[in-house]
């Protein structure tokens, strides 16, 4: 399954958030292979953040990410730089963006 997710990086931080993004831990790319995370692309827009996430089940994976340590590591160290996430109603939240078309789709259902 492919989901979106929308963070926006504190004022000043986008430098920060850049180099810690450069090469996340190993342990972290463990946790994600283990969890069926297969992709993880991040566009940047102003202070706006926009993850492009391809995984096996984004809620089971959640699951083990909240009680995984390597991921506690990094959201303690990426959270220095990262204001908030929102949800597709544009309130603070962490739940996947509403799909409101999809190419690929479309042309699978042709």
């Amino acid at each position: 399954m492919r989901v979106a997710l929308h963070s926006e990086i504190k004022p000043g931080a986008v430098d920060q958030y850049r180099e810690s993004h450069a090469v996340i831990p190993e342990e972290l790319v463990a946790t994600f292979d283990r969890v069926g995370i297969s992709s993880w692309t991040i566009f940047r827009s102003g202070l706006r953040l926009f993850h492009d996430v391809i995984c096996d089940d984004w809620d089971a994976a959640n699951e083990v990410l909240d009680a995984d340590p390597a991921n506690a590591r990094w959201q303690q160290d990426i959270g220095r730089f990262v204001e908030l996430f929102r949800d597709s109603d544009g309130g603070e939240g962490y739940a996947p963006l509403e799909l409101m078309w999809d190419l690929e789709l479309q042309k699978r259902r042709s």
